[in-house]
């Protein structure tokens, strides 16, 4: 199962351990679990703190569980294999179940193994998912530091029948006690402020304690990012406040187009940011969503963000790279039937539609690059563009056209999704040309038809945005408002892409940085005074 150099990598890995672990695999007579004997015995001869047996009786076969072996009480179990984009996570399982200290925050440890209760969580994810290892990492760390919690990953491709029975049609898909928790990404700490109702008042509380900065950047996506590293190198107290940093990077799979790299995938990518910053020393505040902004009285006085959590964040200059997010189609059964057929990731939710008949709405780049990869996993795709002619590279419509199970429509117009209640089974087509509808019978909706920016909540505020929501702003990133910059998706700036993303930060970053020098500190209570 493992090949010489990931072999030669766990080795390395494992030297880590601490303590002895067990891996006790449940089996049958399938392929997969002769897979499965195969990883674990490989795993197991790569280090002597390591065992494997395979006389587990649970119900899910094949599943294994890893537990320290000093204490049985503490295990998190996969069902079916995690490797592709799980690898990481069975690795990380096997370090922290020997003791091997995660890198995570203290307090939030803390926090895990302080929750009262007992919890038994089961998560559903697909190997070709991004942001499935996020959720997948975090419960097998909560399983592992707090004995009243435990965590069952499952590998939908492997359970199929169970997938279908319990209504799965998109991963990440996690169950607290049997009952339905959360559909989509996930962090640690976000999963423990659905459990923990003190969470958000301790988030607060750090928040409110940090001293002001010098430039506070809204967004951590690729233009938060590219300002942070800017401001920060000037010499500038810098902090990022970012809802989830990476932003649609982590949701963006081959990259391609961006200049000296011939090839990256998006949370790679968000990783290498990550860590950039951090090299930096700028101030990272992670899964922190803003909601009110005050600007300053005063040109050189001090901006409030207000945080969702009630904190409040000040900075004589601020950056807003809030990004966007998939735009929805806006007709009768899109919201009903989300997760439930209606989808807007193809690697997260296309495994969960195999051998089945799917529509992918939008003729752009990203939606022929969904059809694309889809059409080699399900079992027909209908493509849906609205105007008249596909958009996408012509090398994309090429490949698309080649493939032997796609049906291209243009100017056709989806105007409603629907469902037998539970889940998806057809749609209507509008055809613009003549206005007759049709009815198309299938089991998946896929929508890609653009962005929309991530800037309602400026909506009460006098920042000037365009009609569209967009942050008007200047050819240095400045808005109307002194001392506010803008950048990224969710500006007017004109393309929507990775490297303009990053350019626009710069400018942004660099603005900030003049207007700071030109502008001194103001104490604007002295001066009402």
């Amino acid at each position: 199962m493992l090949n010489a150099n990931m072999q030669t990598q766990l080795k390395q890995y494992l030297a880590n351990l601490r303590e002895p672990i067990e891996l006790v695999a449940s089996l049958d007579d399938s392929e997969k679990s002769a897979q499965t004997r195969e990883l674990l015995t490989e795993i197991a001869a790569l280090h002597d703190m390591v065992s494997a047996s395979f006389d587990g009786t649970h119900a899910r076969k094949p599943s294994f569980i890893i537990r320290r072996a000093s204490d049985a009480q503490r295990w998190v179990r996969f069902a079916g294999l995690p490797m592709g984009h799980e690898f990481t996570s069975l690795v990380l399982a096997l370090l922290w179940a020997g003791g091997h200290p995660p890198k995570i925050d203290a307090d939030l440890i803390e926090q895990v193994r302080a929750l009262e209760g007992d919890f038994e969580f089961e998560m559903f994810f697909s190997l070709s998912c991004h942001n499935c290892p996020d959720v997948v990492q975090a419960l097998t760390l909560m399983a592992l530091e707090n004995p009243r919690i435990t965590a069952t990953l499952i590998e939908g491709g492997t359970f199929q029948g169970e997938v279908e029975e319990r209504g799965v049609l998109a991963v990440p898909a996690t169950f607290l006690n049997g009952e339905s928790f959360y559909n989509g990404k996930m962090e640690l700490a976000e999963i423990l402020s659905k459990l923990d109702s003190g969470a958000d008042d301790k988030a607060a509380e750090k928040l409110n304690a940090k001293d002001p900065f010098e430039v506070l950047i809204i967004g951590g996506g690729p233009a938060g990012a590219a300002a942070g590293v800017y401001t920060a190198r000037k010499g500038f107290r810098t902090g990022i406040a970012a809802e989830r940093f990476g932003g649609q990077l982590q949701d963006t799979l081959g990259i391609e187009n961006l200049p000296g790299t011939s090839y990256t995938e998006g949370p790679k990518l968000s990783d290498d940011l990550k860590k950039q910053v951090a090299d930096n020393a700028i101030d990272m505040m992670d899964l922190a969503r803003a909601t009110q902004i005050k600007p300053a009285t005063k040109a050189g006085g001090m901006h409030e963000v207000v945080m969702a959590n009630g904190a409040v964040l000040k900075s004589r200059a601020i950056i807003l790279s809030t990004g966007a997010r998939w735009r929805n189609l806006g007709v009768p059964g899109e919201a009903e039937y989300r997760n439930k057929g209606v989808a807007y990731c193809p690697h997260c939710d296309g495994p969960l539609f195999k051998g089945k008949r799917i529509a992918v709405i939008g003729g752009g780049n990203s939606g022929v690059e969904a059809a694309i990869d889809l059409a080699g996993i399900v079992g027909h795709v209908t493509l849906i563009e609205f105007d008249t002619k596909l958009r996408a590279d012509e090398v994309l419509q090429r490949k698309l056209r080649s493939m032997p199970n796609v049906a291209i429509i243009t100017n056709g117009q989806t105007t409603e999704i629907l469902g037998d209640g539970s889940r998806v089974n057809g749609l209507v087509l509008k055809d613009r040309a003549s206005n007759e509808e049709r009815t198309i019978e299938l089991e998946g909706v896929f929508v890609q038809i653009g962005l929309v920016p991530n800037t309602e909540w400026l909506r009460e505020t006098d920042l000037e945005l365009s009609r569209f929501g967009e942050i008007v702003v200047d050819d240095h990133g400045a808005t109307n408002l002194p001392g506010i910059y803008a950048a990224g998706d969710c500006t007017t700036v004109k393309d929507k892409q990775i490297v303009v993303a990053m350019g626009s930060g710069a400018t942004a970053g660099l603005g900030a940085f003049d207007y700071l020098i030109r502008n001194e500190p103001v104490d604007e209570v002295a001066q009402a005074a």
